[in-house]
């Protein structure tokens, strides 16, 4: 097969303009949809007990709304024409899905953190779902008009830069790029910036397996046991327990240990060689079930509690893997497996993976992934930022969104080349940013509404808390 050549490479990038010009990415669309059939269709098959704390999170601001209904703009962007340009994209790319962690080889980095929508599609819906969120976040700070537009910029600016930048390297240089935090701080622009970068390298070596340990669990001499905190954390098949009734006989008459044996073995076949054999030096002691962040509650989480011959622990996730609301709404390939389908998207789009990583079928055929709950793990407290940080937070996630599309697509000629060098696909993403945080902020509206009359029903997790004794 002969291969193009950078120019028909570029040609091709201008061309997808003839398709969708770069203006016409301001356009939202005509929405006709309910919000609230679409949060129910998406809560569907979720762990009927926490679809109130899910809905709970969500009601506290526009921007926690957003953050848990990937499913609305999935459902709009398919409404209006895309690019073209066709490659794994993280599927729910807004700014609080970014964050910090360490590389196999222990070397701090900022990228992608969740991939829980990763599929097949536009390159520019990952752009349009982290411009929205800059949009609703800045409002939710009560920052200006002209700064959020301004952060909007930034951030695709960035991205356009950096795409034109990964066009010139070759394969093996994009592979191995890595945004690490001295990086990051060796080209902050303010000393403020800087600090930032050094405080979240400080704060990231100290959440390490073992500080969690003791937080979370007792030693009877013999055993680790994690401690029950109900919504948070709870044994499936004890008093606490938020599983319905028949969920809970079904784990109890299968025996948690012998069915989490199950889909371990399976895990395990995901690996390489060298993993599985460090893997079966730790030896399980606990399993709880895990509720985890604002869009994910309600699906299906396990923690897992190993420890070494040393007494060194690990903390392993098993979380769902439900079917992408990208692949909802956008054609693409069959998926097989939703485990494999997150671990795979996961590995195309970071510039390092957790060591990890794998996917097994668990109880009633449910999908899984696995991953470390906690090593070095950091995430933006993007409400503590001023507009400067927030202004170097916006470059940075372009940055990390131009390196993951570029490696995962090997398309950075075709999106540089429809991009182009000046500002006129950033100004129509503005005015999409803008456009769309005003129909996040009508779509809150009426979520709010419906959990005041009764159609859904929304629980804090202190309200929810204050139902167990522990």
């Amino acid at each position: 097969m002969k291969a193009s050549t950078i120019a028909e490479r570029e040609a091709r990038g201008r061309a997808a303009r003839e398709h969708s010009k770069r203006s016409s990415h301001r356009a939202v669309g005509e929405l006709h949809r309910d919000p609230i059939e679409l949060l129910k269709q998406s809560s569907a098959e979720r762990v009927e007990n926490l679809v109130p704390l899910r809905y709970g999170r969500m009601a506290a601001s526009p921007f926690s709304f957003f953050r848990g209904s990937a499913i609305l703009q999935a459902h709009d962007l398919s409404k209006v024409h895309d690019t073209g340009l066709t490659m794994p994209i993280c599927g729910d790319g807004h700014l609080m899905n970014f964050g910090g962690f360490a590389t196999p080889e222990r070397q701090l980095v900022f990228d992608l953190s969740d991939f829980d929508e990763v599929s097949i599609g536009p390159f520019e819906w990952d752009l349009k779902r982290l411009c929205a969120s800059l949009v609703v976040a800045a409002r939710q700070m009560r920052l200006s008009r002209g700064t959020a537009e301004s952060l909007v910029m930034t951030a695709v600016g960035s991205y356009r830069d950096r795409v034109a930048q990964y066009a010139q390297f070759g394969a093996l240089d994009l592979w191995y790029d890595r945004i690490t935090f001295d990086r990051m701080a060796e080209i902050a622009l303010t000393p403020e910036r800087r600090r930032a970068v050094r405080r979240g390298m400080e704060k990231a070596a100290s959440r390490m397996h073992e500080s969690l340990l003791e937080k979370m669990a007792s030693f009877d001499g013999n055993r680790w046991t994690i401690h029950d905190a109900p919504p948070a954390l709870f044994h499936v098949h004890r008093a606490n327990t938020l599983l319905t009734a028949e969920e809970t006989e079904t784990y109890r008459s299968g025996n948690v240990d012998k069915m989490v044996e199950q889909v371990w073995d399976e895990y395990r076949k995901t690996m390489s060689h060298d993993r599985r054999e460090l893997l079966d030096q730790f030896t399980r002691h606990d399993v709880v079930f895990k509720a985890v962040g604002v869009g994910s509650v309600g699906t299906r989480c396990l923690g897992v509690l190993l420890v070494d011959h040393m007494g060194k622990p690990l903390f392993l996730q098993l979380k769902e893997a439900r079917p992408s609301v990208i692949a909802q709404f956008y054609k693409s390939p069959a998926v097989t497996h939703q485990g494999e389908r997150v671990v795979q998207g996961q590995r195309l789009l970071q510039a390092a993976s957790d060591v990890f990583l794998g996917w097994g079928t668990g109880p009633l055929g449910r999908h899984f992934y696995f991953r470390q709950l906690r090593d070095m793990k950091l995430s933006a407290n993007i409400e503590l930022f001023d507009s400067d940080l927030l202004d170097g937070y916006a470059r940075l996630c372009g940055w990390i969104m131009a390196r993951a599309h570029a490696k995962a697509s090997g398309q950075a000629i075709e999106i540089s080349a429809y991009i182009g060098r000046g500002d006129q696909f950033g100004e129509a993403l503005s005015g999409y940013a803008s456009a769309y945080a005003d129909q996040v902020e009508r779509d809150h509206d009426v979520f709010i509404k419906a959990c005041r009359d009764g159609k859904l029903e929304a629980r804090t997790d202190e309200d929810m808390a204050a139902d167990f004794r522990v």
